[in-house]
């Protein structure tokens, strides 16, 4: 053998058992169909899954109020007729203000 093997020789004769923990450690970190930042980002999307199931039921139980509020009050369908889907009585106008703003347009034929 030459002799610039030696001391590579010489260095894994010497540290085998830390080259065998570290490349084990790589191998089950990163590179392992189990690794490590699979599991992290497993562990991430369990959390917003999480959140979204925490957020529907949420929505749920304030559909469930509102469901127990229609079937009480026969006139919180005519509100909630009036609010959501701008229903009207026979006898009466209903004027929709609007917040959107006009884009403002420079269309003065008098300046050209």
């Amino acid at each position: 053998m030459s002799r610039r093997l030696y001391p590579i020789l010489n260095f894994i004769g010497h540290n085998k058992y830390w080259i065998v923990i570290i490349l084990g450690v790589l191998i089950v970190g990163f590179l392992d169909e189990n690794s490590l930042l699979k599991h992290a980002r497993n562990r991430m999307l369990v959390n917003d899954l999480q959140e979204q199931i925490d957020n529907y039921n949420m929505q749920y139980e304030r559909d469930e109020q509102k469901i127990k509020e229609l079937r009480r009050n026969p006139k919180a369908i005519t509100k909630i007729a009036r609010e959501n889907y701008f229903m009207k009585a026979d006898d009466e106008d209903i004027f929709v203000l609007s917040d959107d703003q006009k884009p403002v347009t420079n269309n003065d034929e008098t300046a050209k």
